[in-house]
C-alpha cells in the first residue's frame, strides 16, 4: 500500500507546485511565493505541514516522564499551553525538536518529516513500567500552519474538527498556530479556507526570524547553545536528563564552538546559497550555510554556522556570494558562572 502521507491532497489545489527534499510531499508554493509570504506575514492565510511527523503520549505520567527526557519543563505543563523541546544525546548534541502541547489527556508533538518513527521507537525504549504510551500517528493526524492573531473559532461551521492547539515555530515573527487535524480533513480544510501558502513562504519567514530548524541547521555536533534554543526550548533550571551536563557546562563554564548568524546576501547573484555552502572569510572556510531564501522585503537572506570567534562585523561569503551577517547568537553566549566570579 502507499504510504498515505506521502502525498498531501492540497497538491491537487491550482498552481500547486511540489517541493523538494526535505519537504517533499507538500506544496512549495502556489504560483507566488512573495505574495503567499506577504499573505503570512499580514496575518491571513495557511501552510499545509502535512509531512511533518506526529506524535502521541497518552498515559498519567506522560508530563513528569517526559519532564526527565527532554531539555524543558513539563511536569506541570498547563493544559492548551504550547511549548517546544529537544531531545539531547548523552554529549548533549541535538537530536529531535519538539513543538509541544497537552490537551488534558495526551500530550502532543510534531516533528521534523520523517523523524516520528526513531523519536518513537526511543520513547518506547524509555517507557519502563511507566504509565506512558507514545504512538506515532502521522498516518492519522496531519499540521496545518493557521497565521493570524485569531485563526479558526470553534464556532465556525466550515472548520473541520480541530484537536488540539500547537505551539507556532515563529510567534514573534509571524503570529498564527499549527493546528492538529485528523489527516482526512486536509482536503476539507482547504476547501473552506483561503489564501494557501506553500513552505518556501513559510522557511522564508522562519529563516527571516531567526529561528533554527532541526536537520538543516543541525547536524551531528550541535548543540543548543549554538542555535539560539537556550530559553525557548531549554529550561536551565529543572532536574536531569540525558545531555544536560554538555548544556550546563557551556552555560556556566565555557563557549559553544559555533555560533547561528543572520545573513543578508548580496542580491546581484541570481543563485541562493544551498545548505552545506562553504561560509568565508578573508579567504578561509569559518563555517556553512544552513538555510536560505528569498524573502518578499529583504531580499535574498541565509542562517549558517560559523564559528564563535569570527568578529560580528566580518564581511563574509556565503556560497561565493557576498553576506553581512546578523548576529542571532553572540560570541559570549555561555560561560555565565566564569563571567560572575571575574566581576568580584
Amino acid at each position: 500500500m502507499p504510504d498515505p502521507t506521502s502525498r498531501s491532497p492540497l497538491l491537487d489545489l491550482p498552481g500547486a507546485v511540489p517541493a523538494d527534499a526535505p519537504d517533499e510531499g507538500v506544496a512549495a508554493h502556489y504560483g507566488n511565493p512573495h505574495a503567499e509570504q506577504r499573505a503570512l506575514a499580514g496575518g491571513t492565510g495557511y501552510v499545509d505541514l502535512s509531512h511533518r511527523g506526529v506524535v502521541r503520549i497518552s498515559g498519567r505520567e506522560r508530563l513528569s516522564w517526559l519532564h526527565s527526557l527532554l531539555t524543558q519543563h513539563l511536569s506541570e505543563l498547563p493544559p492548551h499551553t504550547p511549548t517546544e523541546a529537544l531531545l539531547l544525546d548523552p554529549q548533549g548534541r541535538v537530536q529531535h525538536a519538539l513543538y509541544l502541547v497537552d490537551d488534558g489527556e495526551a500530550t502532543w508533538a510534531h516533528v521534523e518529516p520523517g523523524a516520528a518513527p526513531e523519536l518513537v521507537a526511543y520513547l518506547t525504549k524509555m517507557r519502563f513500567l511507566l504509565d506512558v504510551d507514545p504512538q506515532d500517528v502521522t498516518a492519522d493526524y496531519a499540521i496545518v500552519h493557521e497565521a493570524g492573531e485569531h485563526g479558526i473559532t470553534d464556532d465556525n461551521p466550515g472548520t473541520p474538527e480541530v484537536l488540539v492547539r500547537a505551539p507556532v515555530l515563529f510567534a514573534d515573527a509571524v503570529p498564527g498556530r499549527e493546528l492538529f487535524l485528523p489527516r482526512h480533513a486536509l482536503a476539507e480544510y482547504a476547501k473552506t479556507h483561503d489564501k494557501p501558502a506553500g513552505i518556501w513562504a513559510y522557511e522564508a519567514l522562519r529563516i527571516a526570524s531567526h529561528r533554527p530548524r532541526a536537520g538543516l541547521e543541525t547536524d551531528e555536533r550541535a548543540i543548543p547553545h549554538e542555535l539560539d534554543w537556550i530559553g525557548s526550548a531549554v529550561h536551565l533550571d529543572k532536574g536531569c536528563y540525558r545531555g544536560q551536563e554538555t548544556v550546563a557546562r557551556v552555560e556556566n563554564l565555557g563557549h559553544p564552538p559555533r555560533r547561528l548568524v543572520f545573513l543578508h546576501l548580496d542580491g546581484t547573484p541570481e543563485h541562493l546559497p544551498a545548505p552545506g555552502d562553504p561560509v568565508e572569510h578573508d579567504g578561509r572556510t569559518i563555517g556553512a550555510v544552513t538555510s536560505s531564501a528569498r524573502h518578499y522585503e529583504l531580499g535574498p537572506i541565509a542562517l549558517a554556522l560559523v564559528k564563535r570567534t569570527v568578529p560580528v562585523d566580518a564581511p563574509l561569503f556565503a556560497g561565493g556570494v557576498a553576506a553581512a551577517q546578523e548576529v542571532v547568537v553572540s560570541p559570549e553566549a555561555g560561560g555565565n558562572a566564569r563571567e560572575r566570579l571575574r566581576d568580584r
